[in-house]
C-alpha cells in the first residue's frame, strides 16, 4: 500500500495550484457554513491520489474482469489501443477499458462489487490527512462534493461512509435491459469536464458557480482546471494539515 507523502516532501506546486494566503473568513474565528459576503462555501475533492494513497480505476477493473481475463482481452483490442497509447490519450484508454470490462455485465452486479469495492478503500487506502480536512470542511457548515475520474459506482457507496451527500464522477451507461452497454455517459470525468459537471452542480443547488466561495483539492494534471476554477485551490501532494492555519481561532 502506499503511503501519503511525508510533511517534508519537497512538492514543486504548480503556480495554476498555489494556496491563497487566507482562506474564505478573515477575521481568525472559527470557520463557518458560510464565507463573509453570505455566499456557502462548496469544498471540492479529487479522488484518487487526493482522498485516497493511490489510483483505484485500474484495481477497480481488475475487480471486476480479473487480472488475467482483463489482460488477456486488452490484448486482443491492441489495435485500438495502440493509437491511445500513442497519444497518451487517457480518456480514449479509459473508454476502451470500460469497454472491454462493463459491456454486457448487469448493473446490479457491478453496483454490488462497488460496495464491496468502496469498503476496501475505506478500510485500506483512505489518506487521514485528506479526511481530516473534509471533516474540517463538514463540520463548518460547507457543502463537500467529491469530483472525479474514477466510477461512480463505488464512489457512491464511498462517499455514503465518509458522509460526503455528493459525487460527480465517471459513470456507466446502462440499457434498458439492466446490462451495462460499455460506455462511460457523458465520457470521463477528468480535465474540462470536472468542471462542467461541478457547474451544472452548483447551478442546480447554488444557483451558479458566482454564487459560492470554491475551495478544490486535487493532486495531478486532470485536475488543473478543476483548481484554477477555484477560489481556494490546494494542490495536495504534500500531506494536508487538519485545517487551514489561518482559520483557526
Amino acid at each position: 500500500m502506499t503511503s501519503a507523502p511525508s510533511p517534508s516532501a519537497t512538492i514543486e506546486v504548480p503556480r495554476w495550484a498555489a494556496v491563497p494566503a487566507s482562506p474564505p473568513s478573515s477575521t481568525g474565528a472559527a470557520p463557518t457554513g458560510e464565507a463573509e459576503d453570505g455566499r456557502p462555501v462548496v469544498a471540492a475533492f479529487d479522488v484518487d491520489g487526493t482522498v485516497t494513497t493511490r489510483d483505484c480505476v485500474v484495481p477497480f477493473l481488475r475487480h471486476i474482469g480479473g487480472t488475467m481475463p482483463l489482460a488477456a482481452r486488452l490484448g486482443l483490442s491492441t489495435g485500438r489501443l495502440v493509437p491511445a497509447l500513442a497519444r497518451r490519450d487517457r480518456d480514449q484508454l479509459k473508454a476502451q477499458a470500460a469497454r472491454i470490462v462493463f459491456t454486457g455485465r448487469p448493473i446490479a452486479a457491478v453496483e454490488d462489487a462497488g460496495v464491496r469495492f468502496a469498503a476496501m478503500i475505506e478500510r485500506s487506502w483512505l489518506r487521514p490527512d485528506t479526511i481530516a480536512r473534509v471533516h474540517w470542511h463538514r463540520d463548518a457548515g460547507h457543502d463537500v462534493v467529491l469530483v472525479s475520474a474514477s466510477f461512480a459506482v463505488y464512489l457512491r457507496p464511498l462517499a455514503a461512509r465518509l458522509d460526503i451527500p455528493a459525487v460527480l464522477a465517471t459513470e456507466l451507461v446502462v440499457g434498458g435491459n439492466g446490462l451495462c452497454t460499455g460506455a462511460l455517459a457523458g465520457g470521463n470525468c477528468r480535465g474540462p469536464e470536472k468542471v462542467r459537471r461541478l457547474h451544472a452542480w452548483l447551478d442546480a443547488r447554488h444557483g451558479g458557480r458566482s454564487g459560492v466561495v470554491l475551495w478544490a483539492y486535487g493532486d495531478s494534471l486532470g485536475d488543473r482546471e478543476l483548481l484554477a476554477d477555484a477560489d481556494y485551490p490546494v494542490w495536495a501532494r504534500a500531506t494536508l494539515s487538519p485545517a487551514p492555519a489561518e482559520a483557526l481561532p
